[in-house]
């Protein structure tokens, strides 16, 4: 199972990349590499516009620079310079005998500073840090750095552009990102790739219903049956006849997410209602064998059926249920255990995985309203309190986390902040008329 993975980088880059993406096998590699910030659109769309990709990995810049390029179908990861980063390049200046007076920093997020600089045992005063802001331009990053370390000190800058800059007018080192976080998030993108390749490739089923009482029973099904068997989408489906007044279709699950539009409409129910004036059902089964997945549609059906209206149901056997979902518009409700499309689109939106949010959204449904700490999002989530932090750093910035007041867990130290989450209704955001829910 093949996947392809465009990678959208700074030329200088391209030997940790490169490196990084030596140990994948099953991987085509698409390289879209840029020598100057303002080439980032125009390299993006290169790689964009020529054969299909499965997913994009880029770093803030390039994510930030060509976002509007990017299907709203194509997974896309996002690397961020880590803390190991940031200490690699202390280690560097220390070998240049560059010594802190001031030392001024940028893009890292503000935990990664704190936690190096505290490992190092430098004085709040001693570090100016300068978070990744969104179309934030070269020429004021200079500026800052300038500013702060004019009384001595030195640079720590993450951007080539900055770097290129300031040469020969004040200290500066160069951060790279380092070939182990390139391959933890490009491992990470294969596999949630390559997942989704083999849901795809699940066995379905969909079962059809003439909802009785009809007149002539025969007359409708055999009617049914015709109008499947010339609709498109089910051109490679095998379907037959189910009972008297129903129609099994069998196919692979890409089959059917594409033909009811990833399971927001079933347009084949209007079409019935138009052309045969007869009310149909659709039920949806997906799962480990053929006879799972009949059952499963047979369920969904008998509930499409209960609607009173043409109307359809998913029912996987991993306990997700979709539906009802109707002859066009969008679903009147979604309980999902999993993530899907419009979750993966705001995830794309702020920056973080479509598991990772799905994660988030459980966490939001079991808190029932009230705050959490970072603390107590890092152990919701089985991470480390630093990316906890950095976490709700990335929410905050994509407005899916609130703060809202703080508490004194210990006698000592500063209070901690309290934040509430905001996912599921930004997901409603997204699409108004749409209502996700995760089970947990």
């Amino acid at each position: 199972m093949t996947v392809t993975v465009g990678l959208v980088l700074h030329a200088k880059s391209v030997p940790v990349f490169e490196e990084a993406a030596r140990t994948l096998t099953g991987v085509t590699c698409k390289w879209a590499v840029y020598p100057h910030d303002d080439d980032i659109p125009e390299a993006a769309a290169k790689i964009l516009d020529g054969d299909r990709l499965d997913g994009l990995l880029m770093g803030l810049l390039p994510h930030d620079a060509c976002r509007h390029l990017l299907p709203d179908d194509l997974a896309v990861a996002v690397v961020r310079p880590p803390a190991l980063s940031l200490s690699l390049a202390f280690a560097k200046a220390l070998t240049r005998n560059l010594r802190p007076g001031t030392v001024s920093i940028d893009t890292f997020a503000e935990d990664a500073v704190d936690e190096v600089s505290t490992a190092l045992g430098l004085r709040a005063r001693q570090v100016v840090s300068l978070p990744y802001r969104a179309g934030q331009p070269a020429a004021e990053i200079v500026t800052h750095h300038l500013r702060a370390v004019r009384r001595g000190g030195f640079v720590i800058s993450a951007r080539t552009e900055v770097t290129h800059r300031l040469r020969g007018k004040v200290p500066v080192v160069q951060s790279l990102t380092v070939p182990s976080t390139v391959r933890a998030e490009l491992h990470d993108l294969v596999l949630r790739l390559q997942s989704r390749q083999a849901a795809e490739f699940r066995f379905a089923a969909g079962v059809f219903l003439v909802a009785a009482p009809e007149r002539d029973v025969d007359r409708a099904r055999i009617g049914l049956m015709n109008l499947l068997l010339n609709t498109p989408e089910f051109a490679d489906a095998w379907i037959e006849n189910r009972g008297r007044r129903g129609v099994i279709v069998l196919a692979h699950q890409a089959l059917f997410d594409r033909m009811t539009h990833q399971w927001l409409t079933v347009p084949v129910l209007g079409a019935a209602t138009e052309k045969l004036g007869v009310r149909v059902a659709a039920g949806f089964g997906i799962g480990g064998s053929a006879r799972t997945c009949v059952t499963l549609a047979e369920r969904a059906a008998a509930r499409a059926e209960a609607e009173g209206r043409p109307s359809g149901y998913l029912i996987q056997d991993t306990g997700v249920v979709i539906g009802p979902m109707g002859p066009d518009g969008v679903p009147a409700e979604f309980t999902y255990r999993d993530h899907g499309a419009r979750l993966e689109q705001l995830a794309r939106r702020v920056g973080l995985s479509a598991a990772t949010l799905s994660r988030l959204v459980a966490v939001e449904r079991g808190r029932r309203g009230r705050t959490l700490s970072s603390a107590e999002l890092a152990n919701a989530l089985g991470i480390t309190d630093p990316s906890g932090r950095r976490l709700l750093r990335t929410l905050l910035a994509g407005g899916l986390v609130t703060p809202e007041g703080s508490e004194q867990t210990h006698r000592k130290g500063r209070p901690a902040t309290l934040f509430r989450l905001g996912i599921e209704r930004a997901l409603q955001q997204e699409s108004p008329a749409l209502s996700t829910n995760l089970d947990t």
